[in-house]
């Protein structure tokens, strides 16, 4: 039988409001289409406060995923997940005069359910990507952003200190798709015990130079501190639990080519913390066989690349025109469940006239699971005398996961874009007794 979700919120509302409404009106009105804030410029007040260095916004991203078809339990259903962000960004340059120095403070909070995580995947082993990207670490409120940036020798020098995550500036990517796959930060997805991605923050330092107007170079140090990862420490600033750091270090090329902008990505990160091995014991044999506790690595390490280059515009619209990406990462197989990830894909800004703000989106990923695990898994399965995969005791083989997204953005106001996807997800969690998955998703994307 297929359920509906059950929303907290009237997000289906604004998107009805919106398609009706004329984009005439005064910008600053509140639902005006051209207003880049659904509740309008307050009289003026918000591009005041702005103008003196004091911006504040409230975010809302929503995600509906049903498993059309396939998938590990085939009683078809929809979820919904969503999150709150509320931002205020001061410019102290404005504010107190200090030179080229801004503070940001981000708060968020998520709810809901997400369909992957017992439709599409088997839950006695989990997925590795997610149909519904917005849901994840923890449904809570959430200290995400909280720090402090100032840039010196004319620019060229920027040193950000306090809370944040990795993916603000290491290894970055759009999170316009709804799949996981596609959507942030790689390395986060792949290693999220070591980094953590959006809405987790933790001590943080980042320092960026300018090496040319087109190339820099950048280095951080990341608190890694697994208690940040808890529902019930979401504002939690003490280092208590703290077992290392993170160090990544990355070059980001940007270079304009026929004009059209691109964006180059190559990076390295290690963490000192301690790192267990995922087959081997102390001394070397199967810990699945000889029964004692696996081995500790007093490291952990991976590598990143991305790309991302407009290739076409439409005349001197150079907002309109197609895109081509790609990310791939690959991480240390001793210590990682996946050993290496690719994907690529490509954006279209402006398909048609009448739609200069639509988007259409398609995207192919890969995630392959480190054969070490794999083999853990079946000795696993060999020490317990299981080879029935319905025994609910066996312990499913993970190997490799294929997902592909195509979606539609309906640009319905400058504070509301609306993509309906489908998702093709071949071997979920990598494990090929589930079936292939098709799953229809809505992401929703609004700024009040």
């Amino acid at each position: 039988m297929f359920q509906l979700p059950k929303p907290r919120y009237t997000s289906l509302a604004f998107i009805a409001l919106a398609a009706g409404l004329p984009a005439t009106a005064n910008a600053s009105d509140a639902f005006t289409q051209d207003s880049p804030w659904m509740f309008g410029d307050w009289g003026g007040t918000r591009s005041a406060l702005q103008a003196q260095g004091y911006d504040f916004t409230l975010g809302y991203t929503g995600e509906m995923g049903s498993n059309l078809h396939g998938g590990f339990d085939h009683d078809r259903t929809a979820r919904y997940s969503d999150q709150f962000t509320i931002t205020s960004h001061l410019d102290l340059q404005k504010i107190l005069g200090w030179n080229d120095t801004e503070v940001q403070l981000t708060v968020t909070e998520r709810h809901g359910d997400n369909i992957s995580n017992d439709r599409i995947n088997d839950p006695r082993v989990g997925g590795f990507t997610s149909a519904q990207e917005v849901w994840g670490r923890g449904q809570t409120w959430r200290l995400t952003q909280m720090w402090i940036k100032r840039k010196y020798f004319d620019g060229a020098l920027d040193v950000k200190v306090g809370r944040f995550g990795e993916g603000e500036d290491f290894n970055s990517f759009p999170c316009d798709f709804q799949n996981l796959a596609f959507c942030g930060s790689q390395v986060g997805n792949w290693v999220g015990g070591v980094w953590y991605n959006w809405p987790v923050s933790q001590g943080a330092m980042r320092v960026r130079y300018d090496l040319t107007p087109a190339l820099y170079a950048q280095v951080g140090v990341y608190e890694q501190n697994p208690s940040n990862l808890e529902s019930g420490n979401g504002f939690k600033l003490s280092g208590s639990g703290t077992q290392g750091a993170v160090m990544p270090i990355e070059l980001v090329w940007s270079p304009h080519v026929k004009g059209l902008k691109g964006e180059y990505r190559a990076g390295y990160y290690y963490s000192n913390a301690k790192a267990q091995d995922v087959l081997k014991d102390s001394n070397g044999q199967p810990a699945a066989l000889s029964g004692a506790a696996y081995r500790s690595s007093s490291s952990k390490h991976g590598v990143w690349l991305g790309a991302q280059q407009q290739i076409t515009s439409l005349a001197s619209d150079q907002s309109r025109g197609l895109s081509l990406f790609a990310n791939a990462t690959m991480h240390d197989k001793k210590t990682n469940v996946i050993d290496n990830y690719v994907q690529a894909g490509l954006v279209y800004k402006g398909p048609f006239d009448a739609r200069a703000k639509d988007d259409i989106g398609f995207a192919l990923a890969r995630v392959h699971a480190n054969p070490a695990y794999r083999k853990n898994a079946r000795l696993a399965n060999q020490v317990a005398g299981l080879d029935d995969y319905d025994n609910p005791g066996y312990l499913p083989v993970q190997d490799t996961e294929y997902s592909a997204e195509l979606y539609y953005g309906i640009h319905l106001a400058n504070w509301l874009t609306v993509r309906p996807n489908l998702q093709y997800i071949r071997h979920p969690g990598g494990v090929s007794h589930v079936d292939d998955a098709l799953v229809g998703g809505l992401k929703i994307q609004s700024t009040f």
